[in-house]
């Protein structure tokens, strides 16, 4: 018994076969439609760091002109759903990178997996009213504030009631998984607005990341720490110094207690745009910017020296 085969038939079909199996793979691989030095890139950044994200921005258009990196600021579980699920969104940057389950979903959908790392660390600021003496806090206090089961009871303010980096912040880090006190603690629409909020209100007591109030070459923020201060937190590996302020030093060796890190996380496969504005964040420069604005850069060096002063002066 014989066979035939129509071998126009077999080409055509093996044709449609490729045709159908580069179509799927497209699917799944970025086209380059841009690269370090050129083109337009969407990226979603947690609000909270809005002041230094915008200086890294524009620092890095000034230097590539032919590069426009349209950044949306909103609550980190929006930048999430962002990078999950809008084929735009380049990047985000967040307070953590990707666990293993989103790992695995992009694995699935786009055949690799982002990559993503942390930049700098950032601290949350205790801010409290210009006028008001209340400014020393344990963490046993700020449980409390929060919890609302401190006898005096006071606004907390924060960026939003649930989805932003601060609030997951405060009920993983500082309550431990306990619910807030919708009774003293008010939502309003930014950090911006939590500033308004305590310089309005000599009692109230808010959380921002130290972006918003800690550089002091922004003349903005200089001004608004005429209306605001930091408060002290209590710190238990500094010495003779039972509380401590958000200094830079504090942040790098982590001896002010409330902080965290700041992630990038790039959708892209190939040298793009979205490459070339991790590489500034993580270099020199973009790590100096991090520097400036009072966050604490993991990515470039600092060296920490013990220094003796004599306390005797000599007179002339």
């Amino acid at each position: 018994m014989s066979i035939k085969i129509n071998y126009p038939e077999v080409v055509c079909l093996l044709c449609m076969c490729v045709v159908i199996l580069n179509g799927c793979s497209e699917k799944k691989r970025l086209t380059a439609t841009d690269s370090p030095k050129t083109g337009t890139i969407h990226i979603s950044a947690d609000e909270s760091f809005k002041p230094v994200i915008d200086e890294e921005i524009k620092m890095y258009e000034s230097s590539f002109p032919g590069t426009k990196i349209i950044a949306d600021y909103k609550p980190e579980a929006d930048c999430f759903k962002d990078i999950l699920n809008n084929p735009e969104t380049r990047m985000i940057i967040v307070t953590r990178g990707l666990n293993s389950k989103e790992e695995k979903y992009f694995q699935d959908s786009l055949n690799y997996i982002p990559t993503w790392n942390d930049m700098a660390t950032d601290a949350i600021v205790v801010v409290v009213n210009a006028k008001s003496t209340d400014t020393v806090y344990t963490l046993r206090r700020l449980q409390e504030q929060l919890s609302g089961n401190y006898p005096i009871k006071k606004p907390v303010v924060f960026d939003g009631f649930k989805a932003t980096s601060t609030v997951r912040y405060a009920i993983d880090s500082i309550l431990k998984g306990k619910p807030f006190d919708t009774a003293v603690v008010k939502a309003v629409k930014n950090s911006r607005a939590v500033l308004d909020y305590v310089a309005s209100d000599v009692n109230a007591i808010g959380l921002v990341g130290i972006s918003w109030i800690g550089n002091p070459e922004d003349s903005v923020q200089v001004n608004m720490l005429k209306k605001v201060k930091m408060a002290y937190v209590e710190c238990h590996n500094c010495g003779d110094s039972l509380y401590i302020k958000p200094t830079q030093l504090g942040i790098l060796t982590k001896k002010y207690p409330l902080v965290r890190g700041l992630y990038y996380i790039l959708k892209e496969n190939y040298t793009g745009l979205g490459t070339g504005f991790v590489n500034f964040l993580q270099f020199e420069r973009g790590q100096l910017i991090f520097r400036r604005s009072y966050l604490g850069p993991t990515r470039m060096g600092f060296a920490v020296r013990t220094v003796n002063i004599n306390q005797k002066l000599k007179k002339e």
